[in-house]
Order: structure tokens, then C-alpha cells, then sequence
């Protein structure tokens, strides 16, 4: 008879686990393993699991990191990207679904777990625009920029114009920074100036603006500069 290999009966075990006490129970590479066991029926994918996490650093960035990132890793095949992306993109709707129908203003922090799963770990900085009805309700959330690694371009104008074609009462803005730190820069805090009061001459309300990093958020409205 031959040798069953040293991996065998290891994802029954994993996920009995998993099914067991959850999510909390697992290393982030073992959470990427069973990932990877949709994409693979069969074989050793904790190697795998373990060169992303060598790769990125962290269980958010490998789920965030590109196609083409994921298939230059070795074992990374097409599936795997598809199962990989998947749970991202799961999760970004998740958290969107958080903040659809109600007040954002008393639901604060699903908003601030939507804007990280959405930002987080995007590669480029990128300005979205989430716009509100007269009840604070979620009308949209556009990318309306994406930059380089530390500069997107905002445009007062623009963001004005579009909240009167969705008749927008009021505007959150947010933008990541790659860098990781979520200290607003010169350039921010002007840029904002400029949006608030582009935004009060037609009386809509710019409630707050937000910088999103790996580590987490700043608000110009906590920090006094809104």
C-alpha cells in the first residue's frame, strides 16, 4: 500500500476547526488554507498559504493584493486568485450592506469598517465621494480620483456638480493613504477648505472627511479641522 502523504486528513482537521469555534480559532495562513481548499481538492496548500502571507505581510493585503500579484506567487493559479478575490470582494459587500437604508450619522463605525474594507490596503491613493439624502442615508459611493502612490487630484467643482445631479444634501469624503499613516497633510487640509466652502455655497453639507490606512482612520471632524 503506499504512504498516505504527511498533509492527509489535515483539512477535514482545519476545518472542523474552523466550523467549531470560528474564525478567531486560526492563524491568518490558516484562514488562507481554507480558502485555497476551494480552489485545490486536493494537496498540501499550506505552503502556499504561507509563501502569500511571506509575500504581503498580512491576511487584508494578500486578499487585496491584484490578480497579477497573487499569480506571480508560486502555486497561485487562476482558481486560487478567483477564491482569493472573492472573499475580498465578499467582504467589501458585506460591509457595505451595513451602511445601505440606515442613518450613517448613527451607524458611524459600520461606515468606518465599510471605508477600511473598501481602502485599506489599495495600493494607489484613491478620493471616494459618499453622498447623502436629507435623511443621511447612503445615495452613493464613487471613486471620483485615483492617484499615484501618495497623490490623487480633487476638484472642488466636480465634487459639487455631481452631488446636485444625485440631490445630495450632504458629503462624506475619504481617501486612503498607502502609507499607511493617516495624518492629514498640507495638502488635505486645504484641499478640504476648499470643498467645504464650494460646498456652502449651495447649502450642502460636507459632514466630515476621512483618511483611511492599514492601521486605521482619521476624522477631520474629531480632529478639529472640519
Amino acid at each position: 500500500m503506499s504512504e498516505k502523504p504527511h498533509y492527509a486528513g489535515h483539512r477535514k482537521r482545519l476545518r472542523d476547526r474552523f466550523l467549531k469555534s470560528g474564525g478567531d480559532s486560526l492563524h491568518d495562513y490558516e484562514m488562507l488554507e481554507l480558502i485555497l481548499f476551494l480552489a485545490q481538492p486536493r494537496g498540501d496548500t499550506k505552503p502556499i498559504a504561507k509563501r502569500l502571507m511571506e509575500k504581503f505581510g498580512s491576511y487584508g493585503a494578500v486578499i487585496s493584493a491584484s490578480p497579477k500579484e497573487l499569480s506571480a506567487v508560486e502555486g497561485v493559479g487562476e482558481a486560487a486568485v478567483a477564491a482569493l478575490k472573492t472573499v475580498r470582494d465578499g467582504a467589501v459587500r458585506l460591509a457595505r450592506e451595513e451602511i445601505t437604508g440606515a442613518s450613517v450619522l448613527t451607524s458611524w463605525q459600520s461606515l468606518i469598517d465599510y471605508c477600511r474594507a473598501n481602502m485599506a490596503h489599495a495600493k494607489n491613493e484613491q478620493f471616494h465621494l459618499i453622498y447623502l439624502d436629507k435623511k443621511n442615508t447612503v445615495i452613493a459611493d464613487e471613486m471620483q480620483q485615483e492617484g499615484t502612490v501618495d497623490h490623487t487630484a480633487v476638484y472642488p467643482r466636480e465634487v459639487v456638480r455631481r452631488a446636485l445631479e444625485l440631490g445630495a444634501t450632504a458629503i462624506i469624503m475619504v481617501h486612503n493613504h498607502p502609507s499607511g499613516d493617516t495624518k492629514p497633510s498640507k495638502g488635505d487640509i486645504e484641499m478640504t477648505k476648499l470643498v467645504k466652502e464650494t460646498c456652502e455655497s449651495l447649502s450642502i453639507q460636507l459632514h466630515d472627511h476621512i483618511i483611511v490606512g492599514r492601521a486605521g482612520t482619521s476624522s477631520f471632524k474629531t480632529l478639529g479641522l472640519l
